[in-house]
């Protein structure tokens, strides 16, 4: 995703766009991901695209179709739609890692990965750690909002009835005590368990199915670069 996410923000061309769609696909159905995994769009998104490409399309630019006697440019739209696709691709790519990958692997892999970085005495043990933790504490906290959320709506009415600048206040302090609570939870459960080396320790290591992605993803990353 780094290599990836690299090669668009250099050349964010068309082709290097479409080849990562291809590849973003071929993924998909080597790990056997439905289509019906592929989360619906809010109505919301799809107003704001609606109202950013007309507001692309009045803006012009080359190249110009012609309807009758009117030339519009549709220049800015492509540019718009181009930077759509990219954005679409980067997400694609972080669901499907999102969707092949455990959790659980996620802290040894960044400390495989980092293990060079330990020659300037940098923690790379803890990067991996916090890494993990803070991508399994996502899902429980988005929960705990929700909760919070819900539960304000149930609390009767007051007399006087609060601003919504009070209501933001009061809702994000109750979620940063409620977050800070779940990390010390945390925190006890991890040091009840030996401490962060466990998570980071894990004994499988790179095989020949990560060789073939490797040498697929060069032929790609090659190819992105020829056709940019």
């Amino acid at each position: 995703m780094l290599a990836i996410s690299i090669l668009l923000t250099i050349a964010p061309t068309w082709s290097v766009i479409g080849l990562i769609g291809l590849l973003a696909l071929g993924t998909a159905a080597l790990g056997g991901i439905s289509l019906r995994c592929i989360p619906s769009v809010p109505r919301g998104i799809w107003l704001i695209f609606a109202v950013g490409s007309l507001l692309t399309i009045a803006n012009g630019g080359a190249p110009e179709i012609a309807v009758g006697p009117v030339a519009m440019g549709v220049g800015g739209f492509l540019e718009f739609l181009r930077i759509t696709c990219l954005g679409l691709a980067l997400i694609s790519l972080g669901a499907l890692t999102s969707w092949t990958t455990q959790v659980a692997d996620i802290a040894p892999a960044v400390a495989l990965l980092l293990r060079p970085l330990r020659v300037l005495r940098l923690p790379v043990d803890e990067v991996a750690v916090a890494t993990s933790l803070a991508l399994r504490m996502l899902p429980m906290l988005a929960e705990e909002f929700r909760l919070l959320a819900a539960a304000r709506r149930l609390q009767p009415p007051q007399p006087q009835k609060p601003t919504r600048r009070a209501e933001l206040v009061d809702l994000c302090t109750a979620a940063m005590v409620v977050a800070l609570r779940r990390a010390t939870e945390t925190g006890d459960a991890i040091t009840a368990r030996g401490g962060t080396g466990r998570i980071a320790d894990h004994p499988s290591r790179p095989g020949w199915r990560d060789a073939v992605a490797v040498v697929v993803l060069g032929g790609f990353l090659a190819l992105a670069v020829v056709l940019a």
